[in-house]
């Protein structure tokens, strides 16, 4: 019987966790399974000036939307699993210290790494930031990503220059968002629609 107990608290909690889309390179699908995501995505394009499309970008190159992910270990002698690379966590991998940043900021005391609501607006905040702090327009996310990923004093000393992965990446980035953008014009007027109830 108790062993019935515990596998029902298993299976109630498994159902509990946010499954990545099955389709993350279709944005209009993304949010045809997600209930609840556009409107998530849309608050923080509207809360930072950050446009839609490029939140979801960064989100797909940084976690494709596993709400858990995490960098992977390094390797002690090659074999024996070691620390992880860094403290990024969930869909946007923000670090520790960074999210701690962004919650006073922002005033977020209680968002959570793993929650794409909470996830989606630090996006949405760092690119903000970026603006202010580097001189980025809310529209380029070719540097914002660069700035996202070096840090606004790595990115305001040039840091990225001398790393053409990061570049190609960032280029990846920008693409995907032009993409995304595409695909958006041709489902927000009934993801729009679908927002709206009448009783």
């Amino acid at each position: 019987m108790k062993g019935i107990v515990v596998l029902m608290a298993v299976a109630i909690l498994s159902g509990c966790v946010t499954s990545p889309p099955k389709h993350v390179d279709n944005i209009c699908h993304i949010f045809d399974e997600k209930d609840g995501w556009y409107d998530d995505a849309k608050d923080a394009e509207k809360r930072w000036g950050s446009p839609l499309p490029i939140l979801m970008a960064f989100m797909h190159q940084e976690s494709r939307f596993q709400p858990k992910a995490k960098p992977p270990r390094t390797k002690i002698l090659w074999v024996i699993p070691g620390p992880r690379q860094s403290s990024a966590y969930g869909f946007s991998q923000a670090k520790d210290e960074t999210w701690d940043w962004y919650k006073k900021e922002a005033g977020s005391w209680g968002a959570d790494r793993d929650d794409f609501h909470d996830a989606v607006d630090f996006i949405g905040w760092y690119n903000h930031t970026s603006n202010k702090r580097s001189k980025i327009a809310l529209n380029s996310p070719y540097h914002l990503y660069l700035a996202y990923h070096e840090g606004h004093g790595g990115y305001n000393r040039g840091t990225y220059k001398k790393k053409a992965w990061l570049m190609q990446v960032a280029k990846k980035v920008s693409s995907r968002a032009a993409t995304y953008k595409r695909q958006l014009a041709s489902c927000e007027k009934r993801l729009e629609s679908d927002g709206w109830w009448i009783f």
